[in-house]
C-alpha cells in the first residue's frame, strides 16, 4: 500500500517555487471566491520578468492582485475574467490594458475554456489530507474539478481553516503536482442589512414562493431581504450554485428542509459557497450539503428536475420586450452571466409545470436620477436572459408578469412597476414607438 504521507511531503514546496512552474504563453486557471488561492496569486507579478503573454483565468477575483492591477503587467499577464469583481472592474475602468472578460454560462464555463485550449496550469486551495489520503477542495467546485482533471500541472494551497465538505469534493494526493501549506483566514463577506426598499422587493417575492418550493438563491442585499420575507414558509429545499449565510439561518429556523425536493431529498446542493466564518464552520463535515460540478447543478435540464422549482436573481435593466440585462451598463462589463440564464431558464421549464423564475431590481439607479425599467436597454448592454425565457419581473412597486405576455402587456405591466416618478415618461415613449 501505498504511503500517502510520504507522497503528499514530496510534493509540499514554497509558494515561490509553485509560482514558478508559470511559463510565457501559459493559460493558467485559479479557483474562485472563498477558494481562491490567495498565497499563489499575490506573487504572480514576481515572475514577470521572464514571461509574456500569460492568461490568468478566474471568477469574482477577491483581491486586487499586481499582476492585473499594475499597468506594467500589460503584455506579461492579463485577467481573463469570467465574472467581474471590484478589483477588474476598476483595472478596467483605468485602462491598464490587463483585463479581459470571457462571455459564458456558468454550467458550460470549464467545458467551453477546456474546449477552446487545454489549460496549463490550475492553482487551487485545499484542506489538509485526511487520514485516507485525500484532500477536500471545501468551498468550491464550479469548475475547479473539471479543470484539475484537464490541466497538466496542478498546485493546491493547503489551508486548514477550510471546511471539510461532501458531495464531489475530494481528490487524491496522488492526483496533485505541488502543494503549498498557506494558512490564512479564509475570505469572508461582510453582514449586509437590507434597506427597506430590499425588504419590499423580498415580501413581494416571497409571494411567489409556495411552500415545499426549491429554491436558488443568489447573494447581496435583495437575496438577504428574500430570506427574511421566507421565514413563514415551510419545507422549503434549496438546489443553487452559491451556499449563502441565509441559506443556513432559513435551515436552522426549520424553514429549509429539503424534504420535500424531488432531485437529491433531504440535501442542500451547490457548486460553490460564500459567506461568513459561521457558515464555513456549519459547512464542515456537514452531511446535509452536497458540493457538485457546476456543469451538472447548473445545468438547466437538472435544474428542471427540481420540483416547484424557483430562480431568484437580479438585474441592472429590463426594456420593455423583457429584455433583461444583468451584467453590463452599455458595452461596458460589469460583473457577468454567472449562472442567472442557467436557472431561469430551467426553473421555468420545470418538470412539474410548477417552477418560476424571478428577475428583482430596484425601480431606478443613479440615486434615483435613471429608470431601471426602460423602452430599450442601454446601447451596447449584453442581454443576460433572453425575453422568452422571462418569467416575473419584481421591483418595490409590485410583480410584472411576463410569460406568455404580449409585448404590450408586458409593456403595460413593467410601466405599472416603475418608479411612479417616471411612469408618464415611460407610457408616452410606449405610445411613440407603437407598443402601447
Amino acid at each position: 500500500m501505498a504511503d500517502w504521507n510520504k507522497i503528499y511531503t514530496s510534493k509540499l514546496v514554497e509558494t515561490d517555487e509553485a509560482v514558478q512552474q508559470i511559463q510565457s504563453g501559459f493559460d493558467v486557471v485559479v479557483a474562485q471566491c472563498a477558494s481562491e488561492p490567495l498565497g499563489c496569486m499575490s506573487r504572480f507579478h514576481r515572475v514577470a520578468d521572464r514571461v509574456k503573454d500569460v492568461r490568468v483565468f478566474s471568477v469574482l477575483t477577491l483581491n486586487p492582485y499586481d499582476f492585473y492591477m499594475d499597468p506594467s503587467m500589460k503584455g506579461r499577464f492579463e485577467l481573463a475574467s469570467w465574472f467581474h469583481a471590484p478589483g477588474s472592474r476598476k483595472a478596467l475602468k483605468e485602462g491598464a490594458g490587463t483585463v479581459t472578460y470571457v462571455p459564458n454560462m456558468l454550467h458550460r464555463a470549464a467545458l467551453d475554456r477546456i474546449d477552446a485550449r487545454k489549460p496549463d496550469i490550475f492553482f487551487g486551495t485545499c484542506t489538509p489530507p485526511d487520514e485516507k489520503g485525500f484532500v477536500s477542495l471545501s468551498l468550491g467546485i464550479t469548475y475547479e474539478k473539471d479543470i484539475i482533471e484537464a490541466a497538466d500541472i496542478v498546485v493546491l494551497e493547503v489551508n486548514e481553516n477550510l471546511p471539510r465538505t461532501f458531495g464531489d469534493t475530494h481528490i487524491s494526493v496522488k492526483d496533485v503536482d505541488f502543494f503549498v501549506e498557506h494558512t490564512q483566514d479564509v475570505p469572508a463577506l461582510p453582514t449586509v442589512v437590507p434597506n427597506e426598499i430590499d425588504r419590499q422587493i423580498g415580501r413581494y417575492i416571497a409571494e411567489l414562493v409556495d411552500d415545499g418550493s426549491t429554491i436558488q438563491l443568489g447573494i447581496g442585499n435583495i437575496p438577504n431581504a428574500v430570506a427574511l420575507a421566507l421565514t413563514d414558509k415551510k419545507d422549503l429545499g434549496v438546489h443553487t450554485e452559491m451556499m449563502v449565510d441565509s441559506m443556513m439561518h432559513l435551515y436552522e429556523q426549520g424553514v429549509i428542509t429539503n424534504k420535500r425536493k424531488s432531485l437529491y431529498k433531504d440535501k442542500f446542493i451547490c457548486a460553490f459557497a460564500m459567506g461568513s466564518r459561521e457558515l464555513y464552520d456549519w459547512l464542515d463535515n456537514n452531511m446535509a450539503v452536497e458540493f457538485q460540478r457546476g456543469k451538472w447543478v447548473n445545468d438547466p435540464a437538472v435544474v428542471r428536475q427540481n420540483s416547484r422549482m424557483v430562480s431568484i436573481n437580479t438585474c441592472l435593466s429590463v426594456d420593455f420586450t423583457g429584455q433583461v440585462a444583468s451584467e453590463s451598463i452599455g458595452h461596458v462589463q460589469y460583473s457577468g452571466t454567472g449562472g442567472q440564464t442557467d436557472t431561469a431558464v430551467g426553473a421555468k421549464e420545470a418538470y412539474d409545470g410548477l417552477g418560476k423564475s424571478i428577475i428583482a431590481c430596484h425601480s431606478t439607479a443613479k440615486n434615483g436620477t435613471v429608470s431601471t425599467i426602460m423602452p430599450f436597454l442601454t446601447e451596447g448592454s449584453a442581454v443576460t436572459l433572453h425575453r422568452a425565457n422571462t418569467d416575473h419581473i419584481v421591483t418595490e412597486y409590485g410583480i410584472a408578469y411576463m410569460r406568455g405576455r404580449t409585448v404590450r402587456e408586458r409593456t403595460r405591466n413593467l410601466i405599472a412597476v416603475a418608479h411612479p416618478d417616471f411612469r408618464d415618461e415611460l407610457q408616452s415613449e410606449a405610445k411613440r414607438i407603437g407598443y402601447l
